[in-house]
């Protein structure tokens, strides 16, 4: 089994969903007593927003990069980052190490080919829907992307980032999301990319009667699949 390295914290509340769903998948594909082997390298995530907020993309860039060297110099054999809007900078990471960096998009966007979608709707921070580089990760794929008008696109950022990474789960905010996605659906989106790993955390498959891709889920089944030497299509970054 080869080591997956983590670069988590970034929150806390979905990094633990990626140890919970690599152990688990790892224990159900091998059995008796196994669980994944792991690195962690988690930040102190208000340093990391701060420097969103302030647009410090380089100096942001800078620390990834520090956390992927740290883990291959650990062990690791594969390095995960361990949310959507850090793979602003995946390709940057990717350069500066020498093992695989597993790419959160390649993982959800094979998973949408499999399904046989074309057209998506995406949700995430306003990074991740509003610049350019996750939405052309899914167009190498062949997958057109949708998001929400400039007023929703700030509803769903402010709750992830007031209430979801610090773990407020709200009746009326998982509401609220469901209205958006149906506005997504009538735009012409096939199904629906929780392409921020903490909105999982607020809206389920079960929610909903459309396909809801679950970043967080693929990227760590995709890592657990690589680990256990399945074929995955890693990132060509």
């Amino acid at each position: 089994m080869k080591t997956i390295g983590l670069i988590g914290g970034l929150s806390w509340e979905s990094t633990a969903d990626y140890y919970r769903y690599m152990n688990t998948l790892v224990k159900e594909e091998m059995g008796g007593l196994h669980s994944s082997k792991c690195l962690l390298y988690s930040f102190d995530f208000e340093e990391i927003v701060a420097l969103q907020k302030a647009g410090h993309w380089e100096k942001a860039t800078e620390l990834m990069i520090h956390a992927a060297k740290t883990l291959e110099a650990g062990g690791a054999d594969v390095v995960l980052i361990c949310t959507n809007t850090m793979h602003k900078m995946a390709k940057e990471v990717q350069a500066a190490i020498s093992i695989p960096l597993l790419h959160i998009a390649d993982a959800t966007g094979s998973t949408v080919k499999e399904a046989d979608l074309k057209k998506v709707g995406l949700l995430g921070t306003m990074f991740t829907m509003e610049h350019s580089f996750y939405k052309e990760a899914l167009l190498e794929q062949e997958i057109e992307t949708f998001v929400p008008e400039k007023e929703d696109r700030e509803v769903v950022h402010r709750i992830i980032f007031d209430e979801l990474c610090k773990g407020i789960i709200l009746p009326e905010s998982k509401e609220i999301y469901l209205r958006i996605i149906d506005k997504l659906l009538a735009q012409g989106a096939e199904g629906i990319i929780l392409g921020c790993t903490e909105i999982p955390l607020l809206i389920k498959q079960e929610d909903s009667s459309i396909p809801l891709f679950d970043t967080t889920f693929l990227h760590a089944k995709a890592a657990v699949s690589y680990a256990l030497s399945k074929e995955f299509a890693l990132n060509k970054a």
